[in-house]
């Protein structure tokens, strides 16, 4: 007989009975005193012997009886049946004889133990088909007797003790292994904690130009040195963090203008991919190591931070390192277990913060943006800043790997004057007067106001306004020289330092030779050994500088008492400030009248300022030849670094000056972000040359000019910006706002902001801004960023009736009581202010739209949502407690709403359906449905348009489930979908369009042709 047909279908209900009979009513407790708990101490004919060899009979008797008459074919001859009885019944029998516990037969499972059970008792003796039923009705015995097993209160009791047992031999056994074998994670947070300390303390100090301090103290701390400056974004970088919330009384999205301002130590909060363009001495480097010092000094959030200049990483022209070689020229290279950088990756706790791309040969750049590409694939998730001067790399240099572009913004008159008083402050031994003169030659001088636009310039004004007594330079070279000339000679010189006297001369002549190498081979760092040779090979030529030796000892002269040297690691050297070396290299290039090679050089962003500081320098003869040289290339370029040299040109032919003019004509209005800034570097000429508002430029020329011309940095700007106040063009008026904080903040406030039209978006980053504003041009729309006091709001808030407000990157704030009351506010955005811990100014407000990022602490957000009865567009992150999507007041309802990194408990749609109106949603990463009827709370959004949701929750879409009106999907920070859900996507999302997210190649070629795909 097939065995297919030997199936037996008993209900449980019939053999239950049965098999509870074969064995003996339990007593309490575990029955831990028969150890161990064989199935023979249960049996019911041992020890009382509730049941005899003929009741164990007449039991498989009825078993038999009811296989038999269960629907189907019968499974035996005629007369089978008495020995199929006989046999069930010996080999339940031997139940009796079984040396294994209960619970080990439970672990066996039902097939297993029927097979010990038959190999216990005797042969059948059957014929084949009797012997399949036979095994067949012994396989379902066997089923039930361990389901009885299972019911009983001692197997469950005598369960969790042997589970107990064997727990605690586990842990003994592990306890054992671990203090033989070192722990992985306890060495690795052993280093981290070493290796943290070691980077606060390596990079918390910073050199104070001309300042002479105790030995002790002769460094800055970077606690007393840091003034936080301002970055700005280009065009089109980076979307708002209210985008898609739905807009200002319906109708305008809340996000951030483009371009925007935000603070550099809000950067990383806003951005996890920054490039960052800054001129020399704009503070890149001190950025860097502010937020290697801040990560290492707080490290709550676990952020491991890398310092990795480019310079000393590819000195010798060696492969960038992979991250094993992240601590290499550190003390503690060498030391970190095996693996730990790459699990800091994996992890995604790396802060990696690339310093000086510029720094390294143009030809060299290449691979280092394919290591970055590398590094980013291999380790997402982490955060990266990467710094560069403006015109070192391209607009769109890693917009492949999704990095934002942002430009330090030059030194505000606040930052300034914090600069300065911070200054003055360590140095504590310099007259309180100077403080004040030269505090108040800084707002009165518009000239001095143009050299300030830097920490490294407002350094060494403030070193030299002190050291000559409060006498300044009026230009830029004169600066420099003057600098040159404290540092070389008068400091050792009128401190009476009893060294051999070496005059300013000698020691120029040998360093700018250090400098022209470094020029010459597109470098700002060179070993020891090349710095003494140069020397070596120049000392004949020097005789004046013999008087300090040979050239290892006038080498250490050179690092020891000039500052204008310093020694990274101990066989390498460079100069203090990229500036010295382009303005002595400079020199030297004119000493050796390589004039033809500086033009040479046009093009290369390295030579640009060797290029200004020649002409600065250089003799009328030499400024025509260079310039000259400049426009012949006839690049765009070199044009306008022609144009730029006109401002350091103290004498030059007119004719020439024109024609200088002329062809910069041809590239104006400036076409691009990047060519603003060329122009804007130029100076004040520029304000010439740029398109007055009469003759402004048609579409994204006007917002360049604008750009330029803010970027000057001289009050003599104002009255060319006033003139586009009135321009058709919302992103010109934009960035007019945007300039705000470049300027003096009435003036600009009375002459600029007030003639912008009351709908204009004004970001307002302090208290003084925000009192100008209500003084001058109170807006009923309000954007803040930065510090401002919840004093100044309320007051503003008083006295203007407020109908959109965005708070964001306000660590001031601890509540939001300045909010109560405003019955006219429409849209609100409350981000980054970490240090909110009450929301009840939120209460009740009539707000359609709303974003709320408060994603830094546990906030009840539940009463307020309750509350807002006119509610129609919200974006929520953070992690919020109380509260879930089918707690918005009864009322309500939603347009769009988009629910980013929350707790599961309020992740789920549950609750959405009613919103028929829905047309946006989005459930942000972390979303994972519990049951299919997630998804078909989606699915009754027939309105629904854009869709968000992470790649897991694609795989739990139910059979049959189908959204038409779905044209956009965006897959978010997905893991790399295969085709096995690409290929659902058209049948769940017919309508569908447009998909965004992380597709492999192979998932993009399973996708109909007319869905588009982006990646995201």
């Amino acid at each position: 007989m097939d065995a297919s047909v030997v199936g037996i279908r008993l209900a449980s209900g019939v053999v239950a009975p049965l098999v509870r009979k074969l064995f003996r009513q339990e007593g309490a407790g575990a029955g831990l005193v028969d150890r161990p708990h064989r199935i023979s101490s249960y049996v019911a004919w041992r020890e009382k012997r509730e049941l005899g060899a003929a009741d164990l009979r007449t039991l498989a008797d009825r078993l038999v009886k009811e296989a038999l008459r269960a629907p189907g074919e019968r499974p035996l001859p005629p007369g089978d049946e008495a020995g199929v009885s006989a046999a069930l019944a010996a080999t339940l029998h031997a139940l009796g004889g079984l040396a294994l516990s209960d619970v080990e037969a439970v672990r066996l499972g039902p097939q297993a133990f029927a097979r010990k059970l038959r190999a216990a008792g005797p042969h059948p003796g059957l014929s084949r088909d009797a012997e399949l039923f036979h095994a067949r009705l012994v396989d379902l015995a066997c089923l039930h007797i361990l389901n009885f097993f299972t019911q009983r209160s001692t197997f469950v009791a005598a369960t969790l003790v042997e589970q107990s047992r064997l727990h605690a031999e586990t842990i003994a056994k592990v306890d054992e292994l671990l203090t033989r074998l070192p722990r992985q994670d306890g060495r690795d947070t052993a280093f981290e904690t070493r290796y943290l300390d070691y980077l606060a303390r390596r990079h918390s100090t910073l050199t104070i130009f001309g300042l002479d301090l105790a030995p002790d103290s002769s460094r800055w701390p970077l606690d007393a040195a840091y003034v936080s400056l301002e970055v700005s974004t280009t065009p089109g970088a980076g979307a708002g963090a209210g985008a898609g919330a739905g807009g200002r009384a319906g109708t305008r999205a809340v996000e951030l203008p483009a371009p925007y301002s935000l603070p550099t130590d809000r950067l990383l909060a806003e951005h996890h991919r920054v490039l960052l363009r800054g001129e020399a001495g704009s503070g890149k480097t001190t950025l860097i190591q502010w937020l290697a010092v801040s990560a290492a000094r707080d490290h709550g959030d676990g952020l491991v931070p890398y310092v990795l200049p480019l310079r000393t990483l590819t000195r010798h022209g060696e492969r960038l390192p992979a991250p094993r070689g992240f601590l290499a020229g550190t003390p503690l290279a060498g030391e970190a277990p095996e693996g730990w950088e790459g699990r800091v990756l994996r992890d995604g706790r790396a802060l990696l913060l690339v310093d000086g791309i510029d720094e390294i040969p143009e030809a060299e750049r290449g691979r280092a943006r394919d290591w970055l590409a590398d590094l980013i694939t291999a380790y997402p998730g982490n955060r990266w800043l990467v710094t560069s001067r403006p015109s070192a790399v391209r607009q769109d240099w890693l917009v492949g790997v999704d990095f934002s572009e942002v430009t330090l913004a030059p030194m505000s008159q606040a930052n300034v004057r914090a600069f300065i008083e911070r200054w003055h402050a360590a140095a504590d031994h310099a007259p309180a007067e100077y403080r004040e003169q030269l505090l108040d030659s800084v707002a009165r001088k518009p000239d001095l106001a143009r050299l300030a636009t830097n920490p490294l310039l407002c350094g060494l004004i403030c070193a030299l306004h002190r050291e000559r007594r409060g006498f300044l330079p009026s230009g830029r070279k004169e600066l420099y020289a003057a600098a040159l000339s404290m540092l070389l000679d008068r400091r050792d010189r009128e401190r009476g330092v009893r060294l051999p006297y070496l005059a300013e001369e000698p020691q120029l002549q040998l360093l700018q030779r250090l400098a022209y190498w470094l020029i010459r081979n597109g470098r700002t760092e060179m070993d020891r050994s090349r710095a003494e040779a140069l020397i070596a090979d120049a000392l004949p030529a020097v005789p004046a500088a013999g008087a300090l030796g040979d050239a290892r000892a006038v080498f250490g002269h050179f690092l020891e008492r000039t500052g204008l040297l310093r020694a990274p690691t101990e066989d390498t050297v460079q100069f203090v400030h990229r500036t010295f070396q382009d303005f002595l290299g400079a020199r030297a290039a004119l000493d050796e009248g390589s004039l033809g090679e500086l033009t040479g050089h046009a093009d290369d962003d390295q030579w640009e300022d060797v290029i200004r500081m020649a002409v600065a320098q250089g003799r009328p003869r030499e400024r025509t030849e260079i310039i000259r040289g400049l426009l012949a290339r006839d690049s765009q370029r070199s044009v306008l670094l022609a144009l730029a040299c006109l401002g350091y040109a103290a004498e030059l032919d007119p004719v020439l000056r024109a024609e200088v003019e002329r062809q910069a004509g041809r590239l104006i209005p400036p076409a691009s972000v990047g060519m603003a800034r060329e122009l804007a570097r130029i100076g004040p000429l520029v304000l010439e040359l740029l398109p007055p508002p009469e003759r402004a430029p048609a579409g994204p020329a006007a917002l360049h000019t604008v750009q330029a011309a803010g970027g000057v940095l001289s009050e003599l700007a104002i009255p060319f910006l006033v003139g586009y106040t009135g321009h058709p063009s919302y992103e010109v008026r934009a960035e007019l706002a945007r300039l705000w904080p470049r300027f003096e903040t009435r003036r600009y406030a009375a002459e600029v902001i007030s003639l912008l039209p009351a709908d204009q978006n004004v970001t307002v980053v302090s208290d003084a801004e925000l009192a100008a504003l209500a003084e001058f041009s109170p807006r009923r729309d309000l954007n803040v960023v930065g510090e401002v006091t919840g004093e100044a709001l309320s007051g503003y808030l008083g006295a203007v009736r407020a109908q959109y407000l965005a708070v964001r990157g306000n660590g001031l704030l601890t509540d939001l009581g300045f909010l109560k009351g405003q019955d006219a506010l429409l849209a609100i955005e409350i981000s980054h202010c970490s240090g909110i811990r009450d929301l009840e100014g939120l209460m009740g407000l009539p707000v359609r739209s709303a974003v709320l990022d408060l994603r830094d602490a546990l906030l009840p957000i539940g009463p307020v949502l309750a509350g807002w009865t006119s509610l129609r567009g919200l974006v929520l992150r953070g992690t919020h407690a109380n509260w879930s999507l089918d707690g918005f007041a009864p009322r309500v309802e939603l347009d769009s709403v988009n629910i980013y990194s929350v707790t599961p408990d309020a992740a789920g749609p549950v609750g959405l359906s009613r919103h028929r109106g829905l047309r946006s949603v989005s459930l942000g990463e972390c979303w994972a449905p519990r049951d299919p009827a997630e998804w078909q709370e989606l699915a009754l959004l027939t309105r629904l348009t854009e869709l968000a949701v992470p790649d897991l929750s694609l795989d739990l879409v139910p059979d049959g489930l189908r959204m038409p009106s779905v044209e956009q999907l965006h897959v978010p920070r997905s893991t790399g979908l295969g085709p096995e859900i690409t290929r659902r996507l058209p049948t769940v999302f017919p309508g569908l369009r447009t998909v965004s997210g992380d597709f492999d190649e192979s998932a993009i070629g399973a996708l109909p042709p007319h869905i588009r795909v982006t990646r995201s």
